[in-house]
């Protein structure tokens, strides 16, 4: 029989996991890095899948300007990736957008075919002024960032 995947809020509880999760990610230089502290404090953009009661991936959803908010912190622990979670996590974190009335969702990837599989489209970054004035201006990466822009219009 095979497991169920489960995808809900984050809680308090999460926090560790989700930061061995991102930390992970962190070190091989392809995601931001996240304390404990500033998960605390975000808990309640993140989302989380489960199975068999262990948490096995992540994502959050951000909001960058009144239409559009940024999919952003999207893994999984190893041996999970490919199995669809990846796309449960963004299809719970569409609804959520919808839910906030925006129409368009953002994310700054290195796993561009899966978003395009996901229904978004490759757009160039300059025309996410919200992002780059957000967390763009604080990031390592501004002026060689390698990351590739992707959106989906919810309207």
């Amino acid at each position: 029989m095979e497991a169920t995947v489960t995808v809900r809020k984050a809680s308090a509880d999460d926090v560790e996991k989700l930061y061995h999760i991102i930390h992970g990610y962190a070190q091989q230089g392809i995601m931001l890095p996240r304390s404990r502290e500033t998960l605390h404090e975000q808990i309640d953009t993140f989302v989380v899948a489960e199975m068999d009661h262990e948490l096995i991936g992540c994502g959050a959803l951000t909001r960058l300007g009144s239409e559009l908010v940024e999919i952003r912190s999207l893994g999984m622990t190893d041996g999970h990736k490919g199995q669809g979670i990846g796309r449960k996590l963004v299809q719970f974190l569409l609804e959520e957008a919808r839910m906030m009335n925006v129409s368009k969702v953002m994310a700054l990837t290195y796993e561009v075919a899966f978003f395009l599989k996901n229904g978004f489209a490759i757009v160039p970054k300059e025309v996410f002024p919200e992002k780059v004035w957000k967390d763009c201006m604080h990031c390592k990466k501004q002026y060689c960032c390698d990351e590739i822009a992707v959106l989906k219009r919810l309207d």
